[in-house]
């Protein structure tokens, strides 16, 4: 591992100042990937800014009802709080499903949103990958690409993102706030990751040096009905192979309301809204809910050996859909 300062940031200002002073610091937080990267080479940050003990570390209600949740929140703290639990209930699902206990306990919510992938040839420095080395080329398009996206992607990069958390915050439209060398921002959660494109290294739209400092859930009555449900190749902690949060408003057995976004199947968290336009004001039935799957999975383009994920993701739309239509009509 290569040498590195450390510092520990005192306030959110000064945590920014020590970034945009030194374009090879990072932020560090619960280190679970960041470290990990640092051990294989992948990452060679040069400083490391503590920010675990600034004051972000909290979950409260909006003015409107919604909840803002602090970026160094621990997976732990937020999995557990009750109004996640009772508002966000897909929310809490994700984060337990994410990881081990002893990483929840020091994962925090922003680094969770910056994790990076965990696709074989970005965590090799051996090998090529235009995510690690722009320009190298991505060898998952025609070498091991079973667990890659089959949505979004592009010939320069298959990667897909790891985040079970993020997959909940798109189908809630969070809204990520930030603190910047020029002041504080926000980015919609759709807008927050990049698409693949030609430049899969350029990952999110945060500005250079930016702090997430918080994640704002704005109201949404139905996400009180919502699920995470997660396949995996283990029953252990292991990375999705496909996910998805989902929240169902019935009425009338008809679709009021629903929210739908799936993980593990392209670069970022990746939000159906082919799917919602289908179904909504339409029959709740297992019919339905297959062909608003369908509509959505039209866009895949899987490579040889993922082409599965089209019929998972398929199957996992209408289980879920069907167990939230049932809990809603008993």
């Amino acid at each position: 591992m290569r040498e590195f300062g450390y510092r520990r940031a005192v306030d959110v200002p000064g945590a920014v100042a020590l970034l945009s002073a030194d374009p090879e610091a990072r932020y560090l937080g619960g280190g679970t990937n960041l470290v990990d990267l640092m051990k294989t080479g992948v990452e060679r940050p040069g400083l490391l800014v503590d920010v675990r003990e600034l004051p972000l570390d909290r979950v409260e209600t909006t003015a409107d009802g919604g909840l803002r949740i602090g970026s160094t929140v621990t997976n732990s703290d937020l999995a557990a709080d009750p109004e996640v639990r009772r508002r966000y209930p897909a929310l809490a699902q994700a984060v337990l499903a994410g990881a081990s206990g002893q990483l929840r306990n020091m994962a925090t919510v922003g680094g969770n949103l910056l994790q990076r992938t965990r696709c074989g040839y970005f965590a090799d420095p051996a090998r090529p990958c235009n995510k690690r080395v722009p320009g190298s080329g991505c060898p998952a398009v025609t070498g091991e690409h079973r667990n890659h996206a089959i949505l979004g992607a592009s010939e320069h990069c298959v990667a897909v993102h790891p985040s079970d958390m993020g997959v909940a915050l798109a189908a809630f439209d969070a809204v990520v706030s930030y603190e910047a060398a020029d002041g504080p921002g926000e980015l919609a959660f759709t807008e927050f990751y990049l698409p693949v494109g030609e430049s899969p290294h350029r990952e999110t739209a945060l500005p250079p040096g930016a702090l997430i400092t918080a994640v704002t859930l704005p109201p949404a009555p139905v996400a009180a009905a919502s699920r995470y449900r997660k396949v995996r190749e283990r029953a252990s902690y292991a990375f999705a192979i496909g996910s998805i949060a989902a929240a169902l408003d019935v009425r009338d057995k008809a679709v009021h309301e629903v929210r739908l976004a799936f993980g593990a199947v392209a670069s970022r968290p990746w939000r159906a809204r082919t799917a919602e336009r289908v179904l909504t004001g339409g029959p709740a039935t297992a019919e339905a809910f297959a062909a608003a799957a369908d509509a959505e999975l039209a866009a895949a383009e899987p490579l040889p050996d993922n082409g599965y994920k089209v019929t998972l993701m398929r199957n996992l739309v209408v289980a879920l859909l069907i167990e939230l239509t049932e809990e809603a009509t008993r």
